[in-house]
């Protein structure tokens, strides 16, 4: 989780250098304009004022879109973005992969799936 919160300036610049390259299919996209929305957003299932707990939503929501970027998208694609090395790449992907593995593989495939809207 350290390396994660490390690694957020890199994430978020790769993040956004991502969403802007055609080669990003349609629905990682999606899935990371809905997790900004709910990221910047006052409203969240845990509220950010409970010390410790409050951010725990944010943060899984974090993981799940990163593990799901790092997973879904082709790795030249995502090395092509990353402004960090290969190595801090695979210290954020095992992180993120970490705390992902709360929430169902179904829904994490779900979000990611290429045909969006069915």
């Amino acid at each position: 989780m350290k390396a994660l919160l490390r690694a957020l300036p890199l994430v978020a610049r790769a993040l956004v250098r991502l969403v802007r390259d055609p080669a990003l299919p349609p629905a990682a996209k999606i899935a990371l304009a809905a997790a900004a929305v709910y990221l910047l957003s006052p409203i969240d299932l845990i509220p950010d004022f409970i010390p410790f707990v409050g951010y725990l939503d944010d943060l899984l929501v974090a993981a799940v879109v990163v593990d799901g970027v790092i997973t879904y998208v082709d790795r030249p694609v995502l090395l092509r973005h990353w402004p960090g090395t290969a190595e801090s790449l695979e210290r954020v992907a095992r992180s993120a992969r970490l705390l992902a593995a709360w929430v169902p593989r179904r829904l994490k495939m779900r979000i990611f799936s290429p045909r969006v809207g069915r």
